[in-house]
């Protein structure tokens, strides 16, 4: 046991080592890294690919690659030194002084203003990334609905403390919702016949196409709110996940939105921008939601609700708000996914969805944005790097879930509130460093 805390001593020590000389680069240094990477990558990936004995630039950071031809590691490894951590520490650890003035002059602006230059470096770094295939292309606006999803049954499950089973039901009233209002009026479809509008259009209707199935999504919260808050206990998680199955069977049943079959024809309408912004919004809505006097008062009846009703608060009326709150977004998501896939079948909103938005919840850590945030990426980027492995990716990932839940209960980054001002900031360089 002594020698197992030593170790752990050990390691932490050589990770602060390691760590020191970037501790003084900014948000803006990391991004200008990332972006210097990925430009590198556009310009010299392929030469240096097939320089290195690989078919093709890495899609997925090599890990696909390492997975189907094992051979191939070495130069898969060197690719990535290469190309993403030795730019991005170099760019990191030289313009930190250069990024660290540039932080102070944007935070003398609005933090507004702050967060759009940073909101931009970041989508241009993601646009040139993406721009290397339509895999990684549809791979990161795939991660960004993953986002809004986790984010969103974290109001319930994490700040309400409530567990509900009934996101993919949202999900799936979402994505339907928009879809029979772009397909019905901008597409010519079997469904419905000929395009009512002109598709030129579409791009601006589609954000009240968004809204309709976020609205959609919110009034089916309602149908499980009336009944599940004069209720106690586990009742929620049970008709939450009735009303899952009660969503996908009504879907199936209805042939004038395709039934089994599914709901084609949508529009191109999501491309990276339109995810991006929408993700963007939602992180920052969900943020000040669960920040407010409503968030504060969502906690106060997670942690004790006779004693939130005794310091006057509705807490029916909060959990009724949170809940529907909460619902909207995951209506948000299941449009933009529609609308990602261009088509939505009913048995994709079923007990696997439930599964892995549940998993990106507690990977990431209950009652954090940013836990949200790095449970929804990392589980979906672990999925599809894992593809390879087939049948063995889904004992993988369990497996890692489950030391998880051992070691770190609450999931990785949990309780832990998101200060975008903490995170703009410039950084001060550590002691006895100029």
């Amino acid at each position: 046991m002594a020698a197992l805390h030593h170790a752990k001593a050990g390691f932490k020590g050589f990770m602060r080592k390691a760590w020191s000389p970037f501790a003084a680069t900014p948000a803006l240094g990391w991004l200008l890294s990332a972006l210097a990477a990925v430009l590198l990558e556009k310009w010299l990936g392929l030469a240096l690919a097939h320089a290195l004995g690989l078919p093709k630039i890495p899609m997925l950071f090599g890990f696909i690659i390492a997975l189907k031809k094992p051979f191939l590691i070495p130069g898969t490894l060197a690719f990535v030194f290469i190309i993403y951590l030795l730019p991005m520490a170099l760019v990191a650890r030289f313009s930190a002084p250069l990024a660290n003035r540039a932080s102070r002059a944007l935070l003398k602006a609005p933090l507004a203003v702050s967060a759009l230059v940073h909101l931009a470096l970041l989508y241009a770094a993601l646009h040139v990334w993406a721009e290397v295939s339509d895999y990684r292309d549809i791979t990161l606006r795939l991660t960004m609905i993953a986002v809004m999803l986790t984010l969103s049954l974290n109001v319930i499950n994490g700040y309400m403390g409530e567990f509900s089973c009934s996101h993919p039901g949202f999900m799936a009233l979402g994505a339907y919702a928009a879809s029979v209002f772009t397909v019905g009026l901008f597409a010519s479809d079997r469904l419905f016949g000929a395009a009512l509008l002109p598709p030129q259009l579409a791009p601006f209707l589609f954000p009240l196409a968004l809204a309709l199935g976020g609205l959609v999504a919110s009034l089916g919260a309602l149908l499980i709110a009336v009944p599940s808050f004069r209720t106690r206990g586990d009742y929620l998680a049970i008709i939450s996940l009735a009303f899952t199955f009660i969503v996908k069977s009504l879907i199936e049943n209805l042939e004038w939105v395709g039934g089994p079959r599914g709901l084609s024809s949508q529009p191109d309408l999501a491309s990276l921008p339109m995810v991006f912004a929408v993700c963007a919004l939602c992180v920052w809505v969900i943020n000040n939601f669960v920040t407010s006097i409503l968030g504060k008062a969502t906690n106060a009846v997670r942690d004790d609700e006779t004693a939130a009703e005794a310091m006057s608060i509705n807490t029916r009326r909060t959990k009724m708000a949170a809940f529907m709150f909460s619902a909207f977004w995951a209506g948000v998501a299941g449009g933009l996914f529609a609308h990602v896939l261009r088509y939505v079948n009913p048995a994709t909103f079923g007990i696997q969805k439930l599964a892995e938005v549940l998993a990106m919840v507690y990977f990431g850590g209950l009652n954090s944005v940013l836990g949200s945030v790095v449970g929804a990426v990392g589980i979906s980027i672990l999925g599809e790097a894992l593809r390879p492995l087939e049948i063995f990716k889904w004992i993988l990932i369990p497996l890692l879930l489950i030391l998880v839940m051992i070691f770190r209960p609450t999931g990785l980054i949990a309780f832990r509130e998101f200060n975008l001002r903490r995170v703009l900031s410039p950084k001060e360089p550590p002691q006895g460093r100029s």
